[in-house]
């Protein structure tokens, strides 16, 4: 036999109890609950709504942060107009395009005979689609797809890659603005950490070259004038020699002039970069050739396997920051570059080379764990 429970009955809440009775219209507003006096209250007497920090941000209009279908004309950003947010370039034609900024990733696309400058990177180049182009680029990954003759003034701190890409010369990384250094150091990159020459072909095809480098004496102004006087551009102080680029000027893959090469590392300090700018300065000036550069960080057991038998007292050093290493060639460098550390440097913590004949092997030691502890 089944059971039936009765319902209980429901409560009646204290607001609808004191509801006015239909038709009785001497009832005030003070008779009501207080309870009802609060809900029924002012707006005023509200909490404001919560605001987050993504309430707050500055709207951002996707138009500042691209340059499309653009013919004939002299465009870009100058510094502090994009502050490391991402930037597209695509279906412009016959343009002088300045990006005087740092910026976490650039895209070009669809671009023809076009000089184009872009500030640091801190992620990726990627032209594609593009030809007839002739740029200066700063970047941390540097790739092309379906371009054809493209001038690249290049610092690169990965392997620049290449594909299904043809007529691609590169040169090294020669220009300077005022906030050209802050810009790098935004980024996240160095100066010293530039793989220009270091192409990686991902479609090479048998018999046939995609990409040379251009000639060691080319101008970058041969390739991209400066903006015009009347463009607003024309308040950025700009030089494009050698001596004067925040990258140094390196040879690169070239073939080296002498058989002697000299490694000169300097260990982290208050004046490390400018130390490594002076000693580069002094060197080109006696003839000396900068070959590469690196900036990388060292562990003990680093320096042990790369200095060897001078890895004595340089285990403290590497503490204190990441260090600078030089290649320098020439004859009679190594001789020369001792002198100079003796000269110019007394009381920096430097490495040098201590003769022509363990020279080599310190190059290869040096630049071989860094090009392994870059990925390269």
């Amino acid at each position: 036999m089944g059971c039936f429970f009765s319902k209980k009955p429901r409560r009646k809440s204290p607001e609808k109890d004191s509801v006015l009775p239909a038709g009785d219209e001497s009832a005030t507003g003070s008779d009501l609950p207080e309870t009802n006096n609060t809900a029924l209250g002012s707006n005023s007497n509200q909490e404001a709504p919560k605001q987050y920090s993504w309430d707050k941000r500055e709207k951002v209009d996707p138009k500042d942060f691209m340059l499309t279908g653009l013919k004939n004309e002299t465009v870009g950003r100058l510094p502090g107009k994009l502050n490391g947010q991402q930037f597209v370039i695509q279906d412009c034609e016959n343009c002088n395009i300045y990006v005087f900024d740092h910026s976490a990733t650039i895209t070009i696309d669809d671009c023809v005979n076009c000089r184009i400058v872009l500030g640091p990177v801190k992620g990726s180049v990627f032209f594609r689609d593009c030809k007839e182009i002739k740029c200066v680029v700063a970047c941390q990954q540097f790739r092309t797809r379906d371009c054809k003759k493209m001038d690249i003034f290049l610092c690169c701190a990965t392997q620049p890659i290449i594909e299904s890409s043809t007529g691609m010369k590169f040169g090294c990384f020669q220009y300077y603005y005022p906030e050209l250094a802050f810009h790098f150091k935004d980024a996240g990159l160095s100066i010293f950490n530039n793989n220009w020459s270091n192409i990686h072909d991902f479609t090479p095809v048998s018999g046939e070259t995609n990409w040379s480098l251009l000639p060691e004496d080319a101008s970058v102004l041969e390739h991209v004038p400066l903006p015009d006087s009347e463009s607003e551009f024309k308040s950025v102080r700009i030089s494009t020699e050698a001596s004067r680029s925040i990258v140094p000027l390196t040879k690169g893959g070239r073939r080296k002039e002498s058989e002697e090469s000299c490694l000169f590392v300097f260990f982290a300090g208050d004046y490390t970069t400018a130390n490594a700018r002076k000693l580069i300065d002094e060197a080109t000036s006696k003839d000396m050739v900068l070959i590469q550069t690196k900036e990388v960080s060292m562990r003990p057991e680093d320096v042990n396997r790369v200095f060897q038998n001078s890895a004595e007292g340089l285990t403290e050093w590497i503490t204190k920051g990441s260090v600078v290493a030089l290649e320098l060639n020439g004859d009679g460098v190594v001789e020369a570059c001792r002198a100079m550390a003796d000269e110019m440097f007394n009381g920096t913590k430097v490495f040098v080379s201590e003769s022509k004949s363990t020279s080599s092997h310190d190059v290869d030691n040096f630049f071989n764990f860094a090009d392994m502890q870059m990925g390269l």
